[in-house]
């Protein structure tokens, strides 16, 4: 089932639930996803009810819990503003955002765990991402922005030391 409890541009309930249907598939993940996309407040109230987190977030996946999981897969949250900014920000569209959070959230159910893998999920979102025609990935684009950071500090730091870098490109 897909709620949008905040409404998502160029983005239908019904187109979410077929792409939700399609990113199961790949993902071998069996049984009945939940998707509610809702405000950036409602993201913030259960992450930190659920994971003692006090601040919102783009994307929550709630595996069931054992004695429910027969036929259902899981519960995914997503913020709608969030999505739109990162959209913006990326210059994708705020429905193609939002699907990759769903796709993010179903591989989540699938028990892939990006902090912990060594890359595995990453790998899996690539691949998945592609088949399904969606632009860069949420994980892909974390280690970018990490890895742009930490070239970017090394860098400020190198020019702090040579003040000769300071003045420009070299020849």
């Amino acid at each position: 089932m897909v709620i949008l409890r905040k409404p998502v541009a160029g983005l239908s309930d019904t187109a979410l639930a077929r792409f939700l249907t399609r990113a199961t598939r790949a993902a071998k993940l069996r049984g009945v996803v939940n998707v509610l996309v809702t405000t950036s407040r409602e993201l913030q109230r259960l992450n930190r009810r659920f994971r003692g987190i006090d601040k919102p977030t783009d994307v929550l996946s709630f595996p069931p819990m054992a004695a429910l999981a027969g036929g259902f897969a899981g519960d995914i949250a997503i913020s709608a503003e969030i999505s739109a900014k990162n959209a913006s920000r990326l210059g994708h569209s705020a429905a193609q955002e939002t699907k990759i959070l769903a796709l993010h959230g179903v591989l989540h159910l699938a028990g892939y765990d990006h902090e912990s893998d060594d890359g595995q999920m990453a790998a899996k979102e690539r691949r998945l991402r592609k088949s399904l025609g969606l632009p860069v990935g949420l994980i892909e684009r974390t280690h970018r922005t990490h890895e742009e950071g930490k070239r970017n500090r090394g860098n400020k730091r190198k020019a702090a030391r040579n003040p000769a870098r300071r003045a420009g490109p070299s020849r």
